[in-house]
């Protein structure tokens, strides 16, 4: 049995039927891979004795999981009401325009992928960036070129 199946089944145990532990399975698959590839899928299916089908599905419902290849940076911004009443949608553009990619797509060298989130959760501090899963609050379009400097390593 590989290590990671034997994590998998140890995270299993806990719950009180295997098909409970596909949410923390992927999340551990997601950290070993840094996405989701297929392969992903068929070892979490076989350490919980699912269907590589089902946990594809699983994952497919979840913004947290990654389908495709991102890059070494994650940059999500918040695109709720909450932000979006205080100019989220031009923190985005801000961020498409310095980067070159649009949501959802990543940088051609592979460094940053830039996402819209439907709701990081930070409604009382608009508009909410999360920067490789550091949120940052209050960011205004002229905020993201400092960013992005930052992201770049200058």
């Amino acid at each position: 049995m590989s290590s990671f199946a034997s994590e998998v089944r140890a995270i299993a145990a806990r719950y009180p039927d295997s098909q409970s532990a596909v949410l923390p399975a992927l999340h551990l698959a997601q950290e070993q891979y840094g996405w989701l590839p297929p392969e992903a899928f068929a070892e979490v299916a076989d350490a919980l004795e699912l269907s590589p089908a089902y946990c594809r599905s699983v994952a497919s419902f979840y913004d947290m999981y990654h389908l495709r290849p991102v890059g070494r940076h994650l940059v999500e911004v918040c695109t709720n009401i909450c932000c979006g009443l205080v100019g989220a949608q031009g923190v985005l553009s801000a961020f498409e325009s310095e980067l070159g990619v649009r949501a959802g797509e990543t940088t051609p060298d592979g460094e940053v992928t830039l996402r819209a989130a439907e709701c990081l959760g930070g409604c009382g501090w608009p508009t909410i960036v999360a920067v490789d899963h550091r949120y940052r609050q209050s960011v205004r379009a002229e905020d993201v070129e400092a960013i992005v400097a930052e992201l770049r390593g200058g």
